[in-house]
């Protein structure tokens, strides 16, 4: 690679929540691709998704992937509860419910304590990271020019906090869970369910029916596939980081806010960045139709839904040429502008 990377931490000290409580010693993992400009204006934040980690994401970052790091400073900061940054896992005193405003009032401190950086050109994220590209927009509509929402919606909604509920239901059910956050130890076996649900949802009824999980991602057969690719996937990671994260997933919510007193329309037209949504068209839980509802209110709103059989991974497709250059094309074009 020829483009400059840096990493680090940032501490915050003690971090006053959304929801009321603290975050103890609150810190961000971060790491930068790219070279900012002197005059601060080439900035693209790439906020985590769901059980990721800045290297899980960085595939697309390249001269001729989705993001140039030879034309923006991209700065990745791990996401609350990912493992990295502050999370059940390493902080001690966890406080229960970390949302995505919490996140963002977190990177915005990052930014402008580190680099002095006061306006983003754009958020970038995919899943939570593009809830958090959201709710950037509506917390500091004035200091973020455009947010990519791919796969993502302002709001979770009631099918998807069902699928959600699944999941954490599968987890708050393991023998190791104590009743609150954390686990006596890895709920091995609740995980190894946790992802054959995951492997679900993750992925369209088109695309296994099309038998990609074995053509496309190499797999013999489908017990092989739901081990190799989502029962190994998740038990890298601490149960008590994935049940805290799907609950900051379930909380998302650009409206719940006193500026906007619930009222999604309200966040939806305060928000001044060009918003580029880019829903999978066979997303089993963030659905082309929550965007298509949220369009109306946009103030400079595009619908873009991404052609593929892939499911929601169609927003990450690492392994999926085809959908990597429909991303590339349409986040290069907003860019640009």
């Amino acid at each position: 690679m020829s483009w400059a990377q840096e990493e680090g931490v940032f501490r915050l000290g003690d971090l006053p929540l959304h929801c009321g409580g603290t975050l103890p010693e609150a810190r961000i993992v971060w790491k930068t691709h790219g070279r900012l400009s002197p005059a601060r204006d080439n900035v693209v934040l790439y906020p985590t998704s769901y059980g990721a980690q800045h290297p899980d994401l960085e595939w697309l970052i390249g001269p001729e992937g989705i993001l140039d790091p030879t034309r923006w400073f991209i700065v990745i900061p791990n996401m609350f509860t990912g493992g990295l940054s502050s999370s059940p896992s390493n902080t001690p005193d966890w406080p229960g419910l970390v949302t995505a405003w919490d996140n963002v009032a977190a990177q915005r401190r990052l930014l402008r304590e580190t680099w002095g950086i006061e306006r983003l050109h754009a958020v970038y994220g995919w899943s939570m990271g593009a809830q958090q590209a959201y709710h950037w927009a509506a917390a500091h509509p004035a200091e973020v020019a455009r947010i990519v929402v791919n796969c993502g919606s302002a709001r979770t909604a009631v099918h998807n906090r069902v699928f959600l509920a699944g999941l954490m239901a599968t987890l708050e059910a393991a023998p190791e869970f104590d009743g609150a956050v954390r686990f006596r130890a890895q709920p091995r076996k609740a995980l190894r369910a946790f992802g054959r649900i995951y492997a679900g949802w993750a992925l369209s009824q088109d695309f296994y029916r099309a038998g990609l999980h074995l053509s496309a991602l190499g797999a013999p057969d489908l017990d092989t596939f739901l081990v190799r690719d989502w029962e190994q996937r998740f038990a890298r990671r601490d149960a008590a980081d994935l049940l805290a994260q799907l609950r900051t997933w379930e909380a998302g919510d650009i409206a719940d806010h006193p500026r906007y007193g619930g009222e999604l329309a309200r966040a939806l037209a305060a928000i001044e960045a060009r918003v580029l949504l880019m829903p999978g068209e066979t997303d089993l839980y963030f659905r082309v139709a929550d965007n298509a509802a949220e369009l109306p209110h946009l103030r400079h709103g595009r619908l873009l839904p991404i052609p593929s059989i892939w499911g929601h991974r169609a927003g990450n497709p690492q392994p999926n040429p085809p959908d990597a250059d429909f991303i590339r094309n349409a986040v290069r074009a907003l860019l640009e502008s």
